[in-house]
């Protein structure tokens, strides 16, 4: 077996000189089962049989509509004129059963027969990193390659560079995952519980991800498919979070769908010797003894595939020869951890924890009574900590800090209970107690000139009995949309995004009630050698939810410039580069994709003074490449003069991590809020 080095300059390839051939899924429309296969989703349950029924005459008619309207987009096709997005906001009954029959008939049509096809010769490889394609479909999807490389070391750009790439993988993935969502919501809301081609197998287990996946490959979406990588994957860190199985395969950080063991077979091997490259450890499985730093992990087969038990023993072949050879090789291998969490949609999380060493392999005697392959396996020295043991020992720290961390707290609640959620102030690096001198304002207090007659301006607010619903006085100031899905999550971000209010009839139960909640995450100012003072959160933060606001004092222009010559610490909302725009941001999949400009806000001329009073907010450190963004928002007023300043995830966020934002123009004030 050969392992080629790949400089990061071979990596960073020009997207014209990038592959645009098709990739093979090797999974859809039904799951290829392989060994030591993961438990099945109780969430979900088995997934549609393989043989749809003939569709009934009104769906046929209905699919042909929708092929022929102009203004109902077809997934399937590449000259698509109309994003979903684009849709009306509150289309009549049969245009939106004809776009649901076209999704279903689109997810059957895109499966294919899932067959294995023999990998390619190395001379027709792509380079490792896919670079988000022109969007034009594909025809055939690729299958993994079978060469094997590693990337030996990157420089910051070329970290910067991959890990924006990841970013932008995701998502995409995202994006789409939550349109295919809103779509199923509407469907529902009028009774198509069923999905078109598989009788009345319920829609919910037609999974949106898996939809969303299937759509990202057809225009070549998948990165770090065209090589098999050893080692780390570049734009992937040691800890990140995944809330579901197919963003792994997405990003080719574990490529098989089901299978617990990703390898490369010996068909494909050059040296005819199958090998691992990566494992996912699911906590489910009886022999398996981990211990985090050190793993003893039981092989795959010998289960019965309905009960999950070992009903016969193990073989020295397939995955389990892999890992054997894996040691012998001396190759790392990925290990990805599933953690049992109510914070994901599928109740668990998946954790990247880094690489690993086989030193070690055994037949055993299992629990059940039949034989079972185990590997010791040792994680590599000089690692970032693992996202499980972040994950775990942050919930430790919500129930018992000082158990945990006897010494450093300054305070468990800098807001002295003006925010929902406290704010603990943390430092054990040196005696700095700086966030303790100003007031804590959980909101910002606007300059009354600047909202005086502006509470109502418009006629005020909805007039909604219930939750708002589309149609209302609010959607139609939002474009006719609302910005949230039903858990909260930012669908795409806006120039300037309308929340209902208190002038408004509605509930607080409403759905378009969000960032004005405040706080739903336990924060922590920290001290930092690095970075001065931080902020990370004890709680796992899902891509597209708010996180806080950007509070203090709010002054005119004029006012501005008058306290600027004192020299005072003052942040200017127009310098927050529009990164609202990459949230929801389907152009990779749809070129004709524009991003939305309505609402729109004038120029902000005003800035916020928090030289003397300021929230947590004030305290997230500066990156070019950040996991937050501002996304501005009114609700208590309607002057677009005047926004909130709304902070949301860019990226899945895992506990105890810094929450980084980009502040545009780099200058002495960016440098008073983090000394």
């Amino acid at each position: 077996m050969e392992v080629d080095e790949s400089s990061p300059s071979s990596l960073l390839s020009s997207p014209s000189s990038l592959s645009s051939d098709s990739i093979d899924l090797n999974f859809l429309p039904f799951l290829r089962r392989e060994p030591k296969s993961e438990p099945a989703s109780p969430e979900h349950g088995p997934l549609p049989p393989p043989l749809p029924l003939p569709l009934p005459p009104q769906a046929t008619a209905a699919i042909a509509v929708a092929f022929a309207a102009p203004t109902t987009p077809d997934l399937s096709s590449p000259e698509v004129l109309t994003p979903l997005q684009s849709l009306p906001p509150n289309p009549d009954e049969d245009a939106l059963f004809a776009e649901y029959c076209r999704l279903a008939s689109l997810y059957l049509l895109s499966a294919g027969a899932g067959a294995i096809v023999p990998a390619p010769t190395p001379e027709a490889a792509a380079p490792a990193a896919v670079q988000p394609g022109s969007g034009s479909a594909a025809k055939k999807r690729r299958p993994r390659s079978s060469e094997l490389v590693r990337v030996s070391s990157l420089s910051v750009r070329d970290q910067i560079y991959f890990r924006d790439l990841v970013r932008r993988a995701r998502i995409t993935f995202e994006s789409l995952r939550g349109l295919l969502l809103k779509d199923d919501e509407r469907a529902e809301a009028l009774g198509l519980a069923g999905v078109i081609g598989l009788g009345s197998v319920d829609r919910r287990r037609v999974r949106a991800d898996l939809r969303a996946a299937a759509l990202m490959a057809d225009r070549d979406l998948w990165l770090n498919r065209d090589r098999r990588i050893v080692g780390p994957i570049p734009g992937i860190a040691v800890g990140d979070a995944f809330f579901f199985r197919m963003e792994l395969c997405v990003l080719g950080l574990h490529g098989q769908v089901q299978a617990g063991i990703d390898y490369l077979s010996a068909g494909q091997s050059a040296s005819g010797e199958p090998i691992a490259t990566s494992i996912i450890v699911s906590g489910g499985y009886e022999d398996d003894d981990d211990r985090g730093d050190v793993l003893v992990y039981t092989g795959h087969g010998g289960r019965d595939p309905n009960l999950h038990k070992h009903c016969v023993d193990q073989k020295l072949e397939g995955g389990n020869l892999a890992l054997e050879r894996s040691m012998a090789y001396g190759i790392e291998i990925r290990v990805i951890r599933a953690v049992k969490s109510k914070r994901s949609p599928v109740g668990k999380v998946y954790f990247y924890d880094g690489l690993y060493k086989v030193v070690d392999y055994w037949l055993d005697r299992g629990k059940a009574g039949f034989g079972v392959y185990k590997y010791k396996m040792i994680r590599i020295e000089g690692q970032e900590p693992m996202g499980s043991v972040n994950y775990r020992a942050a919930e430790h720290l919500k129930v018992d800090a000082l158990s945990m961390r006897p010494t450093g707290y300054l305070s468990f609640d800098i807001s002295m209970g003006r925010e929902i959620m406290p704010v603990a102030l943390y430092n054990d690096v040196d005696d700095d107690r700086d966030p303790l001198l100003f007031e804590y304002l959980a909101r910002p207090i606007f300059p009354s000139s600047a909202v005086q007659g502006k509470f109502a301006e418009g006629g005020g607010g909805c007039g909604c009995i219930e939750n708002c619903s589309i149609g209302c006085y609010c959607a139609e100031r939002n474009g006719g949309e609302f910005a949230y899905d039903k858990a909260g999550v930012l669908l795409r971000g806006k120039p300037l995004l309308y929340e209902c209010g208190p002038y408004c009839q509605c509930p607080p139960s409403c759905p378009n009630r969000v960032s004005q909640k405040g706080l739903k995450n336990r924060l922590e100012v920290f001290r930092s050698r690095e970075t001065g003072w931080g902020v990370r959160s004890l709680d796992l933060i899902k891509s597209g939810t708010f996180i806080c606001e950007f509070s203090g004092i709010v002054l005119t222009h004029q006012q501005s410039e008058i306290v600027a010559a004192s020299g005072d610490c003052l942040v200017h909302p127009n310098r927050f580069p529009s990164r609202w725009l990459d949230w929801g941001d389907i152009s990779d999949v749809y070129p004709e994709y524009v991003a939305p400009n309505h609402p729109a806000t004038t120029d902000l001329n005003f800035s916020i003074d928090v030289s003397r009073a300021r929230n947590v907010a004030c305290y997230f450190s500066h990156s070019c490449s950040p996991n937050v963004f501002i996304q501005f928002v009114l609700f208590d007023h309607y002057n677009v003069s005047y926004p909130h300043l709304m902070i949301f995830a860019l990226e899945n966020i895992p506990p105890l991590r810094e929450l980084s934002i980009d502040y545009g123009m780099i200058d002495e004030w960016v440098g008073k809020l983090t000394m």
